[in-house]
């Protein structure tokens, strides 16, 4: 397991990698609630507004629903994922893929803190028996998180003055 982190104010990144599993994860305190936090997750038009690692995302962020995502780093792919838990102010997941060949997992939180502000984690694994065949093409998850973690927390706190 890595964990990256330059500054209080600079997200934490952890990464770990087993034979059929490989897990990334951000965390960052962000100075704004975690109403404003949730609003900025889950407005899917605005998303490519404000966070630079998705260029559009279509559809309604809400349990079982499905989503269109397009991504920078993965030009002419769209992702898929359907809205699996989705607890307001708190906890959303998304997931896609055939388990047990090769599924992803991503995992948003929020947990309120004292000051005001929020506790923003996002974790993603990918795993299965494919997994092992293709880990080499996969690129390295660390950057876009920390990437999307700051610009969450950019506007976000803009958003709070």
């Amino acid at each position: 397991m890595n964990t990256h982190q330059v500054a209080a104010s600079t997200p934490a990144i952890t990464t770990s990698s087993r034979t059929f599993a490989r897990d990334v994860a951000v965390s960052v305190d962000i100075a704004a609630s975690p109403t404003r936090v949730w609003a900025l997750l889950t407005d899917g038009a605005a998303v490519p507004s404000w966070n630079s690692t998705v260029s559009k995302l279509a559809g309604t962020i809400a349990a079982g629903e499905r989503l269109a995502i397009e991504v920078p780093a993965a030009p002419g792919r769209t992702f898929r994922p359907r809205v699996v838990e989705f607890e307001a102010d708190r906890r959303m997941v998304w997931a896609d893929g055939f388990a047990p060949m090769f599924k992803g997992v991503r995992t948003f939180e929020l947990e309120p803190l004292a000051d005001g502000g929020t506790r923003f984690t996002m974790r993603e694994r990918l795993g299965g028996v494919m997994l092992p065949m293709i880990k080499r093409a996969l690129p390295d998850f660390a950057p876009v998180f920390a990437t999307y973690a700051a610009d969450l927390r950019r506007a976000a706190e803009a958003a709070q003055a």
